[in-house]
């Protein structure tokens, strides 16, 4: 088990606003992953948390945050304002490659829900320079044909098998990926994960994703 080197606090200037997160590094970390909620979630989502861990305990940084404020989380248009999440992920995106500890290593975007579509359209917008990308239950439809065209990022996306409307969104959104792509649907589980055991696989698949792709980078 990696041991932890790093536990910030940390406040992203975006917008005008700033992004609260926590970012935690194991020392000698293969690269760091970002976290984009869903919507209605927050950076102490216990799923995502329980992500962060598993990749953590695979020597993986990883930043947890609020692409969101409260009150803007609590209008329902806002949560699925793609463009503004996406501009909120890079502007942290930003702020990790300045941050001393972690500007010299690989980066790679975890999103659940419309966080997935955020994810994906900031990979598109940075041009090979994430390193991989894992979907959660994910809407990567919503980040639109022309994005989706552009990531050059190795993507995963991993969808419930009782999820029948967000596996067919999946399949979809997966035909205008042009990068390496992988659908994995997990047996038994609901939109949510909630199920024994699929959470787990969840993690233990992101884990795997991350590791290889960090150590093969895409560029």
């Amino acid at each position: 088990m990696a041991t932890t080197t790093l536990e910030q606090l940390v406040h992203i200037p975006a917008d005008d606003v700033h992004i609260e997160g926590m970012l935690e590094l194991p020392e000698n970390a293969a690269g760091i992953v970002l976290f984009a909620h869903g919507s209605g979630s927050s950076r102490h989502s216990p799923r995502n948390n329980y992500v962060a861990r598993v990749l953590r305990e695979a020597g993986m940084g990883t930043l947890l945050m609020d692409l969101l404020t409260r009150e803007e989380d609590s209008d329902y248009e806002t949560r699925f304002d793609i463009p503004l999440l996406t501009r909120r992920l890079l502007a942290a995106t930003a702020w990790v490659e300045n941050h001393a500890d972690c500007r010299s290593l690989p980066f790679g975007y975890f999103g659940a829900s419309t966080g997935a579509a955020a994810a994906l359209q900031a990979a598109a917008a940075l041009d090979g320079k994430i390193s991989a990308v894992v979907s959660r239950g994910g809407r990567p439809d919503l980040a639109g044909t022309d994005a989706l065209s552009r990531v050059a990022a190795p993507t995963l996306l991993l969808v419930g098998g009782f999820d029948d409307v967000v596996i067919e969104l999946n399949r979809h959104a997966a035909a205008h990926l042009h990068c390496h792509t992988e659908l994995v649907i997990i047996p038994g589980a609901t939109h949510l994960f909630e199920e024994p055991g699929t959470l787990e696989e969840v993690a233990r698949q992101a884990a795997a994703w991350f590791g290889h792709h960090f150590k093969s980078p895409a560029s």
